[in-house]
């Protein structure tokens, strides 16, 4: 696609040129023909032609001549004007700096490492933009129907119109260096067929897909999503927990979706064995252990010191961007 959209940039700026080189050339052969003319001569009868100079001819002309260069002049007339509102139009429209700037773009998605791919930006594809950007972590939208929104609250960097279902879509969306990809088509099929195309070219992104059926979760799940969301079920759940604990769950919410260089939660992989008594991230960070996550994907939350760190398990901490970092090279 990418390809297409450079070769339809250069065809706008190669197909003047080329009319005019023809028009040279059938000028020069016609001279040649017509007149005897020398092949520089015929070339030369034909730029002073087309570009109306007014100098005198190599030699005086033949009445078939004259009947060929005042066609000669009629034709380059018709393709001057031509040539000038195509170009006109090119620029001043819009088309190019828009092209131009797409095709930026996607070359700056070429480079993105470790960056997350939304597929569909209605309303959860927008708040997980959001929230991705308050955490400063890279992002490419892709939206078949819709262009950009311009009243955004916040930046977008990264933008593709186009199929997420395709293959080639995702490829340019950088799916081979991407750290997940979040789908939140509205219809459960399309869910399913990107989950499966993201596994495909890349088996080790993480997938997040919304779901809008029960029966899709088990279905998408067997895709490889990683994880199936079902924004309205999260809605009401959320909302009944609002009713019983509703500062703990605003609390909550806080430190899962903003994040500064004071405070954030993070997950860190342990290479060692070592019971967390032992470990004493506390006194050594001040990082605090929310809970663990082992390989088979048990949790343990709030572990106590008797616990025994295994490599591989991971730990989610909460902490400043410099405490976790100790934290880090601690385990």
């Amino acid at each position: 696609m990418l390809q297409i959209k450079r070769l339809r940039l250069f065809s706008r700026l190669i197909l003047p040129i080329a009319m005019l080189v023809l028009t040279i050339l059938f000028g020069t052969a016609g001279y040649m023909a017509i007149e005897s003319f020398s092949f520089l001569e015929a070339l030369y009868m034909t730029v002073i032609t087309i570009s109306t100079v007014g100098f005198t001819e190599v030699r005086p002309l033949s009445e078939s001549g004259r009947i060929f260069t005042i066609f000669l002049i009629l034709v380059n007339l018709g393709l001057f004007t031509y040539f000038v509102t195509l170009l006109t139009r090119f620029f001043s429209d819009g088309e190019f700096t828009k092209l131009y700037k797409q095709i930026k773009m996607e070359n700056s998605i070429q480079q993105l490492q470790q960056h997350v791919i939304i597929c569909g930006f209605g309303r959860n594809g927008k708040e997980s933009a959001q929230i991705l950007f308050n955490n400063k972590i890279p992002f490419v939208v892709l939206e078949e129907k819709n262009e950009l929104e311009t009243d955004l609250d916040f930046d977008v960097s990264y933008f593709m119109k186009g199929d997420a279902t395709k293959d080639e879509v995702l490829l340019e969306a950088g799916i081979k260096n991407a750290r997940a990809l979040i789908t939140t088509l509205p219809v459960d099929a399309d869910n399913l067929f990107v989950v499966l195309t993201a596994k495909q070219l890349n088996p080790n992104v993480k997938v997040i897909s919304r779901a809008s059926q029960d029966s899709s979760v088990k279905k998408l799940k067997i895709a490889g999503a990683d994880n199936v969301i079902m924004p309205d079920k999260i809605g009401g759940a959320h909302m009944a927990t609002l009713v019983i604990l509703p500062d703990v769950v605003e609390m909550l919410s806080i430190m899962s979706t903003q994040s500064t260089d004071r405070f954030r939660v993070a997950e860190i992989q342990s290479n060692k064995n070592i019971s967390l008594g032992e470990l004493d991230m506390w006194s050594k960070t001040n990082c605090t252990i929310l809970g663990i996550k082992n390989p088979g994907n048990h949790y343990t939350i709030n572990p106590d010191a008797s616990y025994q760190i295994n490599p591989g398990e991971r730990l989610i901490v909460m902490g400043s961007d410099e405490q976790i970092e100790k934290a880090k090279k601690l385990l």
